[in-house]
């Protein structure tokens, strides 16, 4: 006899998380290149008072998977502000990011 629970049914998409993925990666810099074709975007844990950070995490998007990832992070912004609040946007000095060569495809 078959398991239904563990079969998709038709339409929905089954989406396993591993348990190094689950942990998450902390980022407080996110460093975007483009190209025609992709959207890279580099994501950087920056300490004070370290003068070198490696990135942990890159993701390459096609531009419309970028548009409609910008647009999903634009409504969840917005439904977290209406629960919460504005979320304040500390002026913060620049950081130079001249820490390897711009990005290409």
């Amino acid at each position: 006899m078959a398991d239904d629970n563990k079969t998709p049914k038709q339409g929905q998409l089954n989406i396993e998380l591993d348990e190094k993925v689950a942990d998450g990666t902390y980022s407080n810099l996110a460093i975007i290149n483009h190209s025609v074709s992709e959207f890279v975007v580099d994501f950087v844990n920056i300490m004070p008072g370290v003068p070198k950070s490696k990135v942990k995490s890159r993701i390459i998007l096609t531009p419309q998977h970028a548009k409609r990832l910008l647009k999903a992070l634009n409504d969840n912004v917005q439904r977290f502000e209406q629960a919460h609040g504005e979320i304040k946007d500390y002026e913060q000095p620049p950081i130079p990011l001249n820490f390897g060569p711009t990005g290409q495809a």
